[in-house]
């Protein structure tokens, strides 16, 4: 028997509508968990306080943000993610609601293609010790602080320079983040199955700057261009805050040793999935 956690957003999944119908549906034909919060609302679950360590499979409803901030400790637990599309556009939350029960059951009886996704790793580095760590499904974002002007950063990989910025800022995107912020900031669409890092400016202050496309086996650096200058940046993944650099502060990024595991139940492609959603 399967265990799943059952992943809402309140905010997308008004009233818990579409959570209860999914717990009533799945009840007695797999042993579900919720995350202790939800113990008030009395459904017919297992509580926990972590649930990512009980279960081998998770649906979440919402949107892709929704997914996006449990996609860590999903990679992390090696758990299966389906999601129901309760957002916008939905690149990962393919099963809309109203296929919601057939994609149940294909889960059920194991009719479905798993689709597994790189996730980056982040280190905020000072005087050469890690000071921090963070992962990302998206993108690790560098942009200057409030009242800062334009920064000057420089980005490396393996040691050897790659292009110097003067920008509001920089982000490193995940073949599955380019569909994110970087294609708002002029970057490429990158089918999300590859191992690659997208580097693309925010508002750069230059003639002639592009996307860059980089090998994840590779490691990629990225500082000040003066390391003693005054500058400040923000750095964030996926859209959280986790530390700021200064100076001679550097941010290695890596190639996570966790990937996300993404259920697929349906047959539309990634480019058909683009097509319908971006056109």
């Amino acid at each position: 028997m399967k265990k799943i956690a059952i992943l809402p957003n309140e905010g997308k999944d008004v009233g818990l509508v579409n959570t209860r119908q999914i717990i009533e549906y799945l009840s007695g034909k797999a042993k579900l968990y919720m995350p202790t919060e939800y113990k008030a609302a009395g459904y017919n679950v297992i509580y926990s306080d972590n649930p990512y360590k009980e279960v081998d499979t998770a649906i979440v409803l919402g949107g892709d943000g929704t997914i996006i901030q449990c996609a860590t400790d999903c990679a992390k637990n090696n758990i299966e993610v389906l999601g129901i599309n309760l957002g916008t556009i939905g690149f990962m939350t393919e099963v809309e609601v109203e296929n919601m029960t057939e994609a149940l059951d294909k889960l059920l009886s194991g009719d479905y293609t798993v689709e597994e996704r790189m996730i980056l790793k982040a280190e905020i580095l000072r005087r050469d010790n890690s000071i921090a760590a963070y992962h990302a499904l998206n993108d690790i974002v560098f942009s200057k602080t409030v009242g800062e002007k334009l920064i000057n950063l420089e980005l490396y990989t393996d040691g050897e320079l790659v292009h110097r910025y003067v920008a509001d800022g920089l982000i490193i995107a995940t073949p599955t983040g380019s569909t994110g912020y970087s294609i708002s900031a002029g970057g490429p669409v990158v089918d999300p199955t590859m191992q690659l890092y997208i580097a693309t400016p925010i508002c750069a202050h230059m003639l002639s700057v592009r996307s860059a496309i980089l090998s994840s086996e590779k490691n990629i650096e990225i500082q000040f261009q003066n390391s003693t200058s005054e500058q400040n940046a923000v750095v964030t993944a996926d859209g959280d805050v986790c530390g700021y650099i200064s100076g001679a502060d550097k941010v290695r990024i890596t190639k996570s040793k966790y990937a996300f595991r993404l259920i697929k139940t349906g047959s539309q492609s990634f480019y058909e999935t683009l097509l319908s959603k971006l056109s």
